[in-house]
């Protein structure tokens, strides 16, 4: 059943599902709040309860490789785009990356982060959102994007503006959809292996139906995802890269977060 982050639906889906005789759930970005009397696994759910078993990407990986690879391209000013706030993965994703910021001493700039709006698929709500902060008009060298289909709209809004990518922009994306690598310019982006999640969620689930059972499952797997260079990022313009003076030789980091 496809919900489209309905409230009404989502509260309604799981009691009909009952209705009709299922054995077990698999919901997908899908935060199901009502305790159920059969096996719910959840993939990017993050249902935190001990009746239910969360199939979770590492976010704390995921941030790493990319801010890392920003950051090792000398962009110092990097703006964002965050999921819609009916996600599931959004806060938990912002977290990590704010995390990883703050390791890395890196300033995230409030008026450098914009949200995606609305449920609208394809690339609009991205080039809504790029089109927003082009119009704050802060300056910044590389956005990292929630999805794969918001960077996509991005580097569409940057092409419409002039700006070259890579270049003058890198734009880093996250899933690793099939239109990522045939994009132009090809998309670096965060590979969240989503056949690997759907196979373990199908196995998990199958092994708490079994009349025999297998003992108590743990409440959250997690899985590891992959980091993919294309050529959507390249080294931070010479006018965005951080200035160090003789004293500060070998000095790397320059900007700090806010608390």
């Amino acid at each position: 059943m496809s919900h489209r982050h309905r409230e009404n639906l989502l509260l309604g889906y799981p009691r009909l599902l009952l209705d009709r005789a299922v054995e077990g759930i698999i919901a997908v970005d899908s935060a199901i709040h009502e305790v159920l009397p059969i096996p719910v696994v959840a993939v990017s759910g993050h249902i935190r309860r001990t009746s239910a078993i969360n199939i979770e990407l590492d976010h704390a990986l995921a941030a790493r490789f990319a801010l890392e690879h920003l950051y090792k391209l000398g962009h110092r000013h990097i703006a964002f785009i965050k999921g819609q706030a009916f996600s599931s993965d959004t806060i938990v994703r912002w977290n990590a990356i704010c995390k990883m910021a703050r390791e890395l001493d890196l300033f995230v700039d409030p008026g450098l982060v914009v949200q995606l709006e609305g449920s609208a698929p394809g690339i609009e709500p991205g080039r809504e959102a790029t089109a927003e902060l082009l119009q704050r008009k802060r300056p910044f060298s590389a956005i990292f994007a929630f999805n794969d289909l918001s960077a996509i709209g991005a580097i569409t809004r940057f092409h419409e503006a002039g700006i070259r990518v890579p270049g003058e922009m890198s734009v880093v994306g996250f899933d690793d959809i099939l239109s990522a690598s045939t994009n132009n310019p090809a998309l670096t982006t965060v590979r969240q292996p989503l056949h690997e999640m759907g196979q373990v969620a199908a196995t998990t689930l199958l092994r708490l139906i079994q009349p025999e059972g297998a003992g108590p499952p743990k409440t959250s797997i997690r899985v590891l995802p992959t980091f993919i260079v294309r050529d959507s990022t390249s080294v931070a313009p010479s006018w965005m890269r951080p200035r160090t003076t003789s004293g500060e030789q070998g000095k790397k980091r320059q900007f700090r977060p806010r608390g």
